[in-house]
């Protein structure tokens, strides 16, 4: 059973199985979402945007085209995702950057994630966040811009460098 709130704006098919969808989110139509998935309050995802499974976004987040985000990820609230790395009113870019968020990994509320870089498993980005470059698996990233502080296990046990 998929549970969409009558508030939400859903133009896309492409919903699995056990997602809820708060109030307030607009999800365009060829926007992909799997099983299981938490989508909050006032969420916006674009077209070309594909969701794992088991994936929570918190309030307030928009993924624009080109954000790709695997399985049993945490996206906190107000997390910011761009895909234009030279914005200018009216001008579009042939094509959007690719942003990757890989299985398990966990971004932190307000962080930004500048477009076109790979967020690894099981990594976590603390909040508040501005990621410039890849981030590797299973390592602990924050600040302005991101620097590594420490390593994850799976199961979110840290070690500060």
């Amino acid at each position: 059973m998929i549970r969409i709130h009558p508030t939400s704006d859903v133009q896309t098919q492409n919903i699995g199985e056990n997602t809820l969808i708060w109030q307030f989110c607009v999800i365009l139509k060829n926007a992909v979402i799997g099983k299981n998935c938490n989508i909050n309050f006032n969420v916006f995802i674009e077209n070309e945007v594909t969701i794992g499974n088991n994936v929570t976004i918190k309030s307030g987040v928009q993924i624009w085209n080109g954000v790709i985000i695997e399985d049993d990820v945490f996206i906190g609230p107000n997390v910011t995702f761009t895909n234009d790395l030279i914005p200018r009113s009216k001008c579009y870019p042939s094509a959007f950057e690719k942003t990757i968020i890989k299985k398990g990994a966990s971004i932190g509320a307000n962080s930004t994630i500048v477009a076109g870089h790979t967020i690894g498993e099981y990594s976590l980005i603390g909040a508040g966040s501005v990621i410039t470059k890849n981030i590797p698996p299973f390592t602990v990233w924050y600040g302005n811009p991101a620097i590594q502080k420490g390593i994850i296990t799976k199961e979110g046990k840290i070690q500060k460098l």
